[in-house]
């Protein structure tokens, strides 16, 4: 029996960052890409798994026989197709992956399901639509998980290492199943692998802080329900931005519920259920994190909270010359009480009002602009701890009132310096890319999704024959003269 996966219309995005929350606000941009480019919409269909399909010429059902089989150091993963060194390679990264899973459910190695990795094509070949997918079958001797991967852009391996956490997820359901055909549905959505590796990522301390800031401050958080019931189908379609915006969403929600009391042993038992649940998936959630008392709000909070939380720098991290221009430009204020009695905030160069004031306003004033310095020092790029403390002495000198200090030369020759140090940071980082970009001996793929979305729209165009098209038609004419 071959379990088939959804498949969903593809949606295209125009290339923004568009959350579900935020969709109404984007309804004219959407309309009108969708008359321009867009296929007519075809209705989901449910299905028991997000990653099976039916058999292709591209993914075969199972491997060709005789061909050769490279078992992994735990013999749970078997992998055919391509030569031997690449074979070992794809064995190697299928344990590191299993290695994190266990790591994070704090289990031993108690496999009952074997997973096959077959492997197609060659570096080089035509890029087929999907690159990677996976096959769940029942046969004579049981359950069967399969990954096919392409390798037409050689092997993914951020792509690969959630296929194998999806596997292995689905492997723990179905150990304890009966044998026999599936009656019940089998499904392991994009948010659930995606928050694993988010968490296994921080754990090995690459985590960026920086993308929880930008999703936390831009009030772009999905709505839960919307991220809970994203399709594999749908996620494959997301660009880089919204993958990214995605992952970060789903990490911090995975966060907030392992790290509470507990909360290992919870997770366990969520994932021993996770896949064959069919229901509404915060009901699961609430059965084993009674802690979290997950209503739909009280959820939310948590997961706001511990998004605000991973957005926080620490102390080791160190700011750019461009961030640490913003927050010096932000912690150079003075405060005080103007003639009519307001509180003002005024730029370091309108000294001189505040000089006017008596000690202890001008003591008042510059505690703001001091204690942010002082915060700054911590993690302002290396260089620039020097203008610090030079700042930290103009203010010294405007409380003191000082007439022997020449308050407006130094902050010029400040301005000057910082001018000259972010000059510098910019012509580094154009010798960076332009090192980068005659050095390369292959591609980044970092422009992959923006030539895959591309080629989408080249073959997705259709002529259109309403009155709307017409008009554009006729507008594009008169705009090219």
């Amino acid at each position: 029996m071959t379990v088939c996966r959804e498949n969903l219309s593809l949606i295209h995005k125009g290339g923004s960052l568009i959350f579900p929350s935020m969709r109404r606000k984007w309804r004219v941009l959407i309309f009108c890409t969708w008359c321009c480019h867009a296929q007519e919409p075809v209705a989901p269909v449910p299905v028991p798994t997000p990653a099976a399909e039916a058999p292709t010429q591209e993914w075969p059902d199972k491997p060709a026989a005789g061909q050769d089989v490279t078992r992994s150091k735990s013999l749970q993963f078997r992998i055919s197709g391509a030569d031997p060194k690449l074979r070992g390679t794809v064995s190697f990264l299928a344990e590191q992956a299993k290695t994190d899973f266990l790591g994070l459910t704090g289990e031993k190695d108690e496999w009952k399901i074997p997973v096959t990795v077959v492997l197609h094509g060659k570096q080089g070949d035509l890029i087929p639509k999907r690159t990677l997918a996976m096959d769940l079958h029942y046969g004579e001797d049981g359950f069967k998980l399969i990954i096919n991967a392409h390798l037409a852009q050689g092997i993914e391996q951020q792509r690969f290492h959630s296929a194998v956490l999806s596997a292995l997820v689905y492997e723990r359901s179905l150990r304890t199943m009966k044998s026999g055909p599936l009656e019940e549905r089998l499904l392991v959505r994009p948010w659930l692998v995606e928050g694993m590796s988010e968490v296994l990522a921080w754990k090995r301390g690459d985590g960026d802080r920086r993308l929880y800031q930008a999703v936390f401050q831009a009030g772009g958080l999905y709505d839960l329900e919307d991220m809970l019931g994203v399709s594999q189908s749908n996620y494959d379609d997301y660009d880089s931005a919204m993958r990214a915006a995605f992952r970060v969403s789903a990490g911090g929600l995975m966060m907030a519920l392992i790290e509470q009391p507990s909360g290992h042993e919870a997770f366990r038992s969520f994932l021993a259920e996770s896949a064959r649940f069919g229901g509404e998936m915060p009901l699961l959630l609430r059965k084993h994190f009674p802690g979290l008392n997950l209503s739909k709000k009280s959820l939310e909070k948590w997961w706001a909270l511990q998004m605000a939380n991973q957005s926080r720098f620490s102390l080791s991290e160190v700011m750019s010359i461009a961030e640490t221009e913003l927050m010096l430009a932000d912690a150079l204020k003075l405060r005080y009480r103007n003639e009519e009695g307001l509180a003002v905030d005024r730029d370091i160069n309108s000294w001189a009002e505040l000089a006017a004031l008596d000690e202890g306003a001008r003591l008042f004033g510059v505690r703001h602009a001091e204690e942010a310095l002082v915060r700054l020092s911590y993690r302002c790029f290396p260089s620039y701890r020097p203008l610090l403390q030079d700042y930290q002495r103009v203010l010294h000198e405007i409380v003191k009132h000082s007439k022997k200090f020449d308050i407006a030369a130094k902050l010029n020759e400040l301005e000057e310096s910082r001018l000259l140090m972010s000059q510098r940071g910019k012509r580094a980082a154009d010798y960076l890319d332009w090192f980068e970009i005659t050095r390369a001996r292959e591609t980044s793929g970092v422009f992959d999704d923006y030539m895959k979305l591309k080629q989408r729209l080249d073959q997705g165009l259709m002529q259109n024959d309403d009155h709307i098209s017409k008009y554009l038609d006729r507008a594009e004419k008169l705009y090219k003269r």
